[in-house]
């Protein structure tokens, strides 16, 4: 396997040319017809002036497409820069622009939010809508381009391939810069880990745009020759189907998929016969679902950790050998992970520090962001800002996180993001966002208020927010205060009120 995107879609078109890619919508495409719709996809970019390190946003839900642009982007020699359909036009707007992209490939639904943005976004030169014949670049056109007028370019593993934007504690994205090598050898590494097998057909009804997906279900297969069967949205009872017809054989999900699905009435092992191991992250899944899950379908569920900057595999607990509950695992192929304390200095081990890690999938900085990459990269180190404790095997267990952040069905939300969204409402004096325990999603945002107008209710300022943050980000409840807790500098402060809640729940 190369350290190279492009190649490994090449290499398996090469050796399993009839074997299946994808399917999706009950039909099925081999890697042979994949490899060329991508060289199509490719040569049409680049007739469209698309050049190697140029930028292509990819705004999609999970669907053919999806693969096809993805790998496209990357043939041409370009860098794909994938965004939540669901994030309003100003999340849009903003990673548009800070990613200076040439062109965004998006669902025709959308074109009410981008239509009004492209007069702003003066490097935006291109959209294409997958599902549209009115846009100026049709789809179709996309991918039936002629591929002779094409010449592929020299793709180094040290290039540039994919911009993840993660939320940031100073309420703006970061774009994390991942390169061939980077995304490349997780691949390889989950590879060897999970034991993949170009018979193997994975379960892709993780978002896209996400870096779970990207790397589980999309890199992995593709770099195996394996069989990505597509799942537009997530219904339990739809994956479950899924299942069954496609004989899938890995299935990958954050913690609340494993808890809805283990909810489906009337549901057997003979339902997850065909799966030969479950992979689960995001978020830390309860000990307790993970038993009962395991028991109920009988098959086993393996929990890794990672995040956007690392490609994002870090830890993982292993498909033979010990697994313990409640630990993420152990470091995998090429990657060391280390819990330090406050000098950078490794703790016992037992003791809880901040986790870093090392390794070919540490990215190669934040776009723009020198000093949020410096403070984040040192000495050869990426420091996750999360706390942790490894036990005498290695075995990493995730206490708290350093930072703020809630986790929401598996996505990040930054308090200071959506507060800063809050204290636009004219009525709103001051606020302070925490995440509360939930038994669907693991956390759901709740806001403190104090306000300057008692006739104001949690409704206005839903509604208030509902066009201003992505739906997972808006407060699911809202408590109006007379005053936030602080201490004598004045400072509000946010754990006593974690700290109260956890003790009222």
């Amino acid at each position: 396997m190369t350290l190279n995107l492009n190649e490994n879609l090449k290499n398996s078109a090469a050796r399993f040319p009839n074997h299946t890619a994808y399917t999706y919508l009950y039909e099925s495409t081999t890697y042979a017809e994949l490899d060329k719709v991508v060289d199509s996809a490719a040569s049409g970019l680049s007739a469209e002036g698309i050049r190697k390190g140029d930028r292509v946003a990819l705004m999609l839900g999970n669907c053919s497409e999806f693969v096809i642009a993805y790998y496209g982007i990357l043939r041409a020699g370009a860098v794909v820069v994938p965004i939540n359909p669901a994030y309003t036009s100003g999340e849009i707007s903003y990673i548009l622009s800070n990613s200076q992209a040439k062109a965004l490939i998006a669902h025709s639904f959308l074109e009410q939010k981008i239509s009004p943005l492209r007069e702003k976004l003066e490097n935006l030169k291109l959209v294409i809508y997958t599902d549209s014949i009115e846009s100026e670049w049709t789809w179709e056109r996309l991918i039936h381009h002629p591929k002779e007028v094409f010449e592929n370019p020299s793709i180094d593993e040290d290039d540039l391939a994919v911009i993840l934007y993660t939320s940031g504690t100073t309420g703006k994205p970061k774009g994390a810069m991942l390169s061939h090598r980077n995304m490349a050898s997780n691949t390889a590494s989950m590879s060897q880990l999970g034991e993949f097998t170009e018979e193997d057909r994975i379960i892709a009804v993780l978002p896209m745009f996400h870096v779970f997906c990207i790397a589980t279900c999309i890199n992995i297969p593709i770099a195996c020759g394996a069989a990505i069967v597509i799942v537009p949205k997530f219904s339990p009872n739809e994956v479950i189907k899924t299942i069954r017809r496609e004989k899938a054989t890995i299935f990958a999900g954050v913690p609340t998929m494993f808890s809805f699905l283990f909810q489906v009435p009337g549901t057997t092992a003979e339902d997850f016969s065909s799966i030969r191991a479950c992979f689960s992250g995001g978020a830390s899944i309860p000990v307790e679902l993970l038993h009962r899950f395991e028991e109920k379908y009988k098959v086993h569920v393996l929990e890794g950790y990672g995040l956007s900057e690392t490609a994002p595999v870090t830890a993982f607990n292993p498909l033979r050998g010990t697994r313990k509950p409640g630990s993420v695992g152990i470091d995998i192929p090429e990657v060391k992970n280390k819990v330090v304390d406050l000098n950078g200095v490794e703790v016992p081990r037992g003791e809880i520090g901040e986790l870093i890690v090392q390794g070919p999938n540490v990215m190669m900085g934040y776009l723009g962001m020198p000093e949020a990459t410096s403070s984040a990269l040192k000495d050869g180190w990426f420091y996750t800002g999360d706390l942790a404790r490894m036990d005498e095997e290695g075995y990493i267990y995730i206490v708290d996180r350093k930072k703020d952040m809630i986790l929401v069905g598996g996505y990040n939300v930054y308090p200071r993001e959506v507060e800063e969204v809050l204290y636009q409402h004219p009525a709103i004096v001051e606020t302070v966002v925490i995440g509360i325990p939930d038994k669907e999603y693991g956390e759901i945002v709740k806001a403190f208020v104090v306000t300057n107008d008692e006739g104001i209710t949690t409704d206005d300022i839903q509604y208030f927010c509902q066009d201003k943050l992505a739906k997972y980000k808006l407060p699911k409840q809202v408590e109006f205060m007379s005053e936030l807790p602080k201490n004598s500098t004045g400072k509000i402060l946010r754990r006593a009120l974690r700290v109260e809640q956890v003790e009222v729940n």
